[in-house]
């Protein structure tokens, strides 16, 4: 789209009133979605969206507007309204913009925009008639399916000029089991830069058991002890910590708005010494994983934690200018009506060197946790909250009963320093991660961690 315009005249016409800098996004996306509810089909959706954004920096402040408008005449339009909220020096450099560098992107082998939309209804029928017949105490269920193509473009007035595109699709369920009072909720989510070969080794049925049985289990669980305990955290629970506890702390913005706990601690130890935590963008087919970012900057593997000493950031453009570096290519956008921010990608921390059964055995008492929930966190001081969805106590270095209520708390830096043990295996989990309004997929990992002492939430007995 972008090669088809005069890209060069609407960023001059953009700057005409001032700015350090500008840029054009263009994004086409396709997608279709569906969603089954208590056994009926209640949504198909199938749609394309086109559109271009336009920004300029000015004194590190950004006015930014959007169309999908895509004449000539209307973006030069927009380029005069983004230019009315521009104030200060004149821009004074040329426009010539190089040749295009496209992204790699990633192999997919069953495009789904081949696949018949009877296909993929199915798929979300299959899921709900699954979890219905595992127990009789399943009494809702949503199975939801969703396929994206997007392709994007990425033109500024450095003269710099990417393109890239992705497939993705993501399938989830969530079911309801009662008995009497008690309510429980299991969920599983599948997803990743893949066509419809993402259920060749993961069926919609297997995706919904595993849902409705985490629900019906935790039915009979006991109520969660409290108190200070060591945690096991299974590789199977994802990277919700290292998202919560750490990776929003380390997004500059918020560094640079002094909303951090991070904020000017450079070179210091914020985590155990067994501890190595990155955000890398070019894992192949992962659900935050990319070529470009949303502006049009390479994909990195950013370093931020080594060993428990923090070695940097994560940028966007915007932060990098504040700051006098380069973007580590985390600026991100949920759409071409959005503009960028600092986002992560895909955050983990490392393996290590520790045999995951073994650091079962070795807690006498704790809490086994093998699947998250949802967490929060407030970067500014560094305290979090995380959901525990199923976990089970741990008596004499085996995993016992399963326990249900637990929650938990603690701050950041001080709960990172206090894992002593690292699991040789790691295990992902998806997402989306909201921020500002926005809404960008990402995932998270970590390998089987040990926790020396954590507050757990639930019943607390002396």
């Amino acid at each position: 789209m972008l090669e088809t315009i005069d890209v060069a005249a609407i960023l001059r016409r953009a700057l005409s009133q001032g700015g350090d800098f500008a840029d054009l996004y263009y994004e086409d996306t396709s997608f279709t979605s569906i969603a089954c509810e208590d056994g009926k089909v209640e949504r198909v959706l199938a749609a394309v969206d086109r559109g271009i954004g336009l920004r300029v920096i000015s004194e590190f402040c950004t006015t930014y507007a959007y169309t999908n408008q895509l004449s000539l005449e209307s973006l030069l339009l927009l380029a005069d309204t983004v230019s009315r909220g521009v104030r200060g020096k004149s821009f004074r450099g040329e426009i010539n913009l190089c040749a295009r560098q496209r992204g790699a992107g990633f192999p997919i082998a069953v495009p789904p925009a081949r696949i018949a939309l009877a296909e993929k209804v199915a798929l979300v029928n299959r899921a709900d008639r699954a979890a219905r017949g595992l127990d009789r105490r399943i009494r809702q269920v949503m199975a939801a399916y969703r396929d994206t193509r997007v392709s994007t473009q990425t033109a500024n007035s450095l003269g710099e000029f990417h393109e890239d595109s992705a497939t993705s699709t993501l399938f989830v369920v969530q079911a309801v089991a009662q008995d009497g009072a008690v309510t429980q909720t299991g969920y599983e989510s599948l997803g990743a830069q893949h066509g419809f070969e993402l259920f060749d080794h993961a069926s919609p049925e297997d995706q919904a058991l595993k849902a409705a049985a985490r629900g019906v289990l935790m039915l009979g669980a006991k109520r969660a002890p409290a108190g200070v305990l060591p945690v096991v955290l299974s590789s199977e629970a994802g990277g919700t910590m290292v998202h919560e506890a750490i990776g929003h702390g380390l997004e500059a913005d918020l560094v640079q708005a002094g909303t951090s706990v991070y904020r000017g601690r450079i070179g210091e130890t914020v985590a155990s010494a067994l501890v190595t935590i990155r955000d890398d963008a070019t894992i192949p087919n992962c659900r935050g994983s990319f070529s470009f970012d949303g502006e049009g900057t390479p994909a990195q593997n950013t370093v931020l934690v080594e060993n428990g000493v923090l070695k940097g950031y994560l940028y966007d453009r915007l932060s990098a200018m504040k700051q006098g570096c380069a973007s580590t290519g985390n600026g991100r956008r949920e759409s071409y009506r959005m503009r960028p921010i600092v986002r992560m990608t895909n955050t983990l921390i490392d393996p290590g060197q520790s045999d995951p059964a073994q650091i079962v055995r070795s807690v006498d008492h704790g809490l086994f946790v093998r699947h998250m929930g949802g967490g929060q966190v407030n970067t500014v001081n560094g305290d979090f909250v995380f959901e525990v969805t199923e976990g089970y106590l741990i008596e004499n270095g085996e995993v016992g009963e399963p326990v249900r209520g637990a929650t938990l708390t603690g701050n950041g830096p001080e709960v990172l320093q206090k894992i002593v043990m690292v699991g040789s295996d790691l295990g992902f989990g998806i997402g989306t991660c909201g921020k500002d309004g926005q809404g960008v997929p990402v995932a998270d990992a970590q390998p089987t961690l040990l926790i020396s002492g954590i507050t757990v939430g639930g019943i607390f007995k002396p």
